[in-house]
Order: structure tokens, then sequence, then C-alpha cells
């Protein structure tokens, strides 16, 4: 299992590379293309309306030609987003570059609609969130890398970074994931079946009560919940992750792209929190509880916090979201037996809400830059969700029910 494991960090390390192009595209096409705060973060939002078109027909491909078959086709679709991509910097297309956010965003799909459930499924349920934390620590290490990496390979600060620069990595990436595409039909995986092991009557760290099999997907309240609470999650997280940059930015401080560290370190540090503690010391939900408590601080001391030191509490913010996807993706998808595969889908169409939340903070932005000059006031938007998250964590897993 750990050399199946070692492969999935490599799948989920992908993901948040692809995702971390965000915060450093923000910036860049506000500067080249003289867009607003609210069109840039339209680039998040293509990033992510993909998962609410691709969850089902994904869990379809999963079906018909397996899991690796299903990888390989997400790399070559990453392959052909960053091909697009390199056009639309040529022609300075702000629609070309929301159609290659797209693409990528399509191609992120495919591949969580295979990994997550793979990943939850490749040991004991009740198990499943340290898996996803260990999972977690790859995604969040690759996020900040693409600022990183293009700064150094074009050798000065984002604010300066040229559209036209953007051309030798984009090259560079389009062969790496090629090569990702042949290393997945190639890779021997342990066959998991797409309803993984539902028939395992652990309760995933919960002290909810087993329901005999209900006889339709609209029967599982808890996955339902969990699938809104996923939703926020994610738009929750995405912000957390993808503006530190822009946020540094706006503050005028140096080196903007170092602060692409802060909220990846403090999510770091969660994950290995879970790593150790669960489900020895810590039970799935325990845990979703104490990660919101602390990101329900983090998004009240983002926006009260002196500005130049506010930044700083995205780490917190970051912090209080690691064990939430760890938490809710096992809690939701337990006890559904035969409906696994159904529920596998309906939470991934629920990774959507990276685009929409993520864009309200986009128009968020522009009305805090005209009210204080920064885009400090727009992290309000975070506490409403957390509270909701908190809910799901303390009474909505629990509900199950029963059928006669």
């Amino acid at each position: 299992m750990k050399r199946s494991l070692s492969f999935i960090g490599l799948m989920f390390f992908t993901c948040g590379f692809a995702l971390g192009l965000n915060p450093i595209l923000l910036p860049v096409l506000r500067q080249s293309l003289q867009v607003s705060s609210l069109q840039s973060y339209l680039i998040v939002f293509a990033s992510f309306v993909p998962f609410l078109i691709w969850g089902w027909p994904a869990q379809a491909s999963i079906r018909r030609w397996g899991y690796k078959a299903t990888m390989a086709l997400a790399f070559v679709g990453f392959a052909l987003s960053f091909g697009i991509y390199l056009w639309a910097a040529s022609a300075l297309s702000f629609p070309l570059f929301l159609l290659a956010s797209f693409v990528s965003g399509s191609a992120n799909a495919v591949l969580q609609a295979s990994i997550n459930p793979y990943v939850t499924f490749l040991g004991p349920i009740e198990s499943g969130a340290q898996r996803i934390s260990l999972m977690g620590i790859c995604n969040k290490l690759a996020w900040p890398l693409p600022s990183l990496f293009m700064v150094w390979f074009v050798g000065h600060e984002v604010a300066s970074l040229r559209l036209s620069e953007l051309t030798s990595p984009f090259m560079i990436i389009i062969g790496i994931m090629l090569v990702l595409a042949g290393a997945c039909l190639l890779f021997p995986l342990p066959a998991i079946s797409l309803d993984g092991n539902a028939s395992d009557p652990a309760d995933a760290g919960t002290d909810a009560p087993q329901s005999a099999e209900p006889a339709r997907l609209a029967d599982f309240p808890h996955l339902w919940l969990g699938a809104l609470t996923l939703f926020l999650y994610v738009g929750v997280e995405t912000v957390s992750l993808a503006t530190g940059v822009d946020y540094a930015d706006s503050l005028g401080l140096e080196r903007a792209d170092l602060y692409a560290w802060i909220a990846p370190v403090g999510m770091i540090i969660g994950y290995i929190a879970g790593v150790i503690l669960i489900p020895r010391y810590l039970s799935q939900g325990a845990a979703l509880r104490i990660c919101s408590a602390i990101a329900i601080l983090g998004s009240v001391l983002v926006p009260l916090l002196p500005a130049a030191s506010s930044i700083w509490a995205l780490g917190l913010l970051a912090l209080g979201c690691s064990l939430m996807w760890p938490a809710i993706w096992p809690l939701a998808s337990c006890d559904l037996g035969s409906y696994t595969a159904k529920g596998n889908a309906l939470l991934t169409m629920s990774i959507a809400g990276g685009a929409v939340i993520p864009t309200v903070f986009g128009a968020l932005c522009d009305a805090s830059m005209d009210a204080c000059g920064t885009i400090q006031l727009a992290y309000w938007i975070c506490l409403p969700c957390f509270l909701f998250i908190f809910i799901y964590g303390v009474w909505g897993h629990k509900i199950r029910r029963h059928r006669k």
C-alpha cells in the first residue's frame, strides 16, 4: 500500500501545482491585460466550475476504463490546457486564458474524481482522513511552486512578470504532464472496485447509528449536507491558498511571491497533526470541529488585524482548513453501500465551490480596494462558510434516515 500511496501522492502534487498557477496569473493578467479584480478571479472560476460538469462523466470513465486510464486521460488534458495557455499568452487574449483554465480544471476534476475515492478506500474508511492528510501534504507543497518556479525561471519578481515570459516554463510543464500520463498507464496499482469498501460497517469515526440501505441517493442526508459543506470548504480554502500573493501585492509588500508559502505551511502543519492523531487519538468528526473553530478565529483576525500583520493570519486560516477535506470526504461518503460511486460523484461535483466563492471574493476585492486601498475586507466572506462547516462537524454528519 505504501508504494501505491507514494504514486497517488504524486497525483495530488500535480493537482496542487495546476491550481497553484492561479496566484501568479491573477496579478500578471491584471497588469498585462488591464482587467479588474473581479475579471481576474474569473480565472479561478473557470478552474473550478468543471467539477460541476465532470463529476458523473469521470465516474463513468472509471467504470468503463478503470482508475489508471482515467488518471492518464487527466494528464493529457493538463498538457492540452498548457498548450492553450501558450496560445493565450501569444494572443494576449483573456477569453483564451479562461478557456485554458477551464480545460485545466476539467483535467483536474477527472483526476480528483479518480484519486480521492481511491485513496479513501485503499484502507479502512475510519483511517481515511489519515491517508488523505498525507495526500494533502503532497498537494499543498505544490501550491506555491508555480509562483516560485516562474520567478526563478525568468529571474525577476511577479510584479514585473510579462505574459511572453510564460512560454518556456509552460513548454517544460507540457512535457512533464505527458510523461506522467504514460506513468499512470505503466504503474501497477492495486484494483479497487468503484464501490470501494462500502460494505465495511465502520462509521468513519462518528457515533451515528448505522441504517438499513436506502432505496435512493436522496435518502442520505449526511451525504447531501456533506456535499454542501465540501462546496463551502473548497471555496474558502481556495481563497486562503490562492490570494496570498494578491493580498501581499495590494499591501505593496516586497517580493510578493514569497507570501505564497504562508497558507500552504499552515495547511501542512495541520496535515502532519492529522497523520499523527487520526484515528488513534482523534476521530474525524472531532478533527473537523477543532479545525472549524481555528478557521473561524482566522476568518475574524484576517480582516480585523492591522493590514501589514493580517497577512500572516492567512496561515491560521489555512491551518483551520487543513483537516477539513480529510474529514468531510470520509464522513460524507461512509455508510453509502452500493451508492458509494454516485456519492463520490456528488462530492466531486461539490468541488465547484472553488468557482463560486473566490469569484464573489473577487467582487468584494474591488469594493474593499475602494474602501481601504487593500483587499483585506473581502476576507469576511470566509466567516459564514466556516460557521456552516462547524455545524456539520457537530451535528450534520450524524444524520441518518432509517428505513423499515
